[in-house]
């Protein structure tokens, strides 16, 4: 049995010496059928640029579902 995930989210990240804060996208998946290069190109497709407007972090867990909890908590705290 393979059980398919990811998921995403977004949180503001203030880089020091900046005053505005920029959104971070956060992408945790197993890495089995990866919607990354999809994700990615459906947000430069409605404009925004990574870098620019939001930064980009992932975590894949090359398919075993047990490395899942802590790429998570490794992903919050860039957040």
């Amino acid at each position: 049995m393979k059980i398919i995930g990811s998921a995403a989210t977004a949180w503001p990240l203030v880089a020091r010496g900046q005053q505005a804060a920029m959104p971070v996208v956060g992408y945790l998946s197993t890495g089995v059928g990866s919607l990354l290069p999809a994700f990615r190109r459906g947000l430069s497709e409605t404009g925004y640029v990574e870098g620019r407007n939001f930064g980009f972090e992932y975590r894949l867990s090359d398919y075993g579902l047990e490395r899942l909890p802590a790429l998570q908590r490794r992903l919050r705290a860039v957040g």
